[in-house]
């Protein structure tokens, strides 16, 4: 179940109140909406607002990934089936558009459904009425239609993968949610919101405090996961800090120095680029040198004790700053050090 501050949509920059209003005056009318997003810019909570907005909040708002079903699947999800309609349909069953009848049905990741219930879907949005899978008489429903995706449905249907009758009753109002690096004003409102709940959910004493570092640090990244992405980054920033002042947002949870590298499907294709946040190359083993026989495990040792010591030494042993500057989080840090302290040298105090 969501929490009441997962349903709310929050911003104070122009694009997002811009949005805001355009869904605001969509809600009243009774048509059928597409909301078009990147990934993580909240499409579901769009789709809720535009319900409980129109005159429908007080009926049934359902909701259908259409990505997850087959085509057989999808036809008894939304439609129902009579029993004896295939193996398994040993009762009657309600469709989502019947459950839904008289409020709203939201389908997710629309472009992904079927050529064959598209039709069905079709008729349903012109004639408010389908059949059951085994049925022989017509359901008529008053359902309003909500599509989302993050796919571009015109050229779909230039391509004949998404039907044009169908988006073109669709497409009453398309409302198209402005990516968080177009929302520059609401990073940091919502960073702070995102941070709050996790301090009391966690059961911290003081209030989640930025540091300059880190609000320069949000501002930079463009955030390719968009809300999704930075409420995922500030939490586990937030639980990883103990209720201490935060400085630095891991945003990358699989950094590690043992994360696993693609496999390779050519084995004469050349070597990827190292990812991201990977440890740097041993110094010892220069790439372009030629090969001589060397212990392996030993120089992956070496490696990381001097990226550790490095590390250390250029953020004054404070080992929470050195741990995202090696862009592991604090417990992968510390396996670390606890693994090599006896060889390290320390020049400072160890905090």
């Amino acid at each position: 179940m969501r929490t009441a501050s997962e349903q709310n949509m929050i911003g104070q920059s122009d694009s997002f109140l811009a949005f805001m209003e355009e869904l605001s005056r969509a809600a009243k009318v009774n048509r059928p909406v597409l909301v078009v997003g990147e990934r993580g810019t909240g499409k579901e909570l769009a789709a809720q607002r535009l319900h409980f907005l129109s005159q429908r909040w007080q009926h049934p708002f359902l909701t259908l990934n259409c990505a997850t079903l087959s085509p057989a699947l999808a036809d008894s999800e939304l439609f129902g089936h009579e029993t004896g309609a295939f193996t398994d349909a040993r009762t009657r069953r309600l469709g989502r558009f019947e459950r839904a009848d008289s409020g709203t049905l939201f389908l997710d990741e629309i472009a992904t459904l079927p050529l064959s219930i598209q039709e069905k879907l079709l008729r349903v949005v012109e004639y408010g009425e389908f059949d059951r899978v085994g049925g022989e008489n017509a359901v008529s429903v008053d359902v309003r239609i909500i599509g989302a995706t993050n796919t571009d449905l015109p050229h779909l249907a230039a391509k004949g993968e998404f039907r044009h009758d169908l988006l073109d009753r669709l497409s009453f109002e398309v409302l198209t949610i402005p990516p968080l690096r177009a929302r520059q004003d609401d990073i940091l409102v919502l960073a702070e919101h995102f941070a709050l709940h996790m301090s009391l959910e966690l059961g911290f004493d003081d209030l989640p405090r930025f540091q300059p570092s880190l609000r320069e640090q949000l501002l930079r990244y463009d955030w390719p996961g968009n809300v999704r992405e930075l409420k995922n980054a500030i939490e586990r920033a937030v639980y990883l800090s103990e209720g201490q002042p935060i400085e630095h947002v891991p945003l990358n949870p699989f950094a590690s120095p043992y994360r696993p590298l693609p496999k390779q499907t050519d084995r004469s294709a050349k070597r990827t680029e190292p990812l991201r946040h990977s440890a740097p190359e041993s110094p010892h083993i220069p790439a372009s040198a030629p090969f001589k026989s060397f212990s392996l495990p030993k120089a992956i040792e070496e490696m990381e004790r001097s990226s550790l010591l490095n590390a250390l030494e250029a953020n004054q042993f404070h080992q929470k700053r050195a741990a995202a500057a090696l862009g592991l989080s604090y417990n992968q840090f510390r396996t670390l050090y606890r693994k090599h302290k006896a060889t390290l040298t320390p020049t400072a105090p160890h905090n």
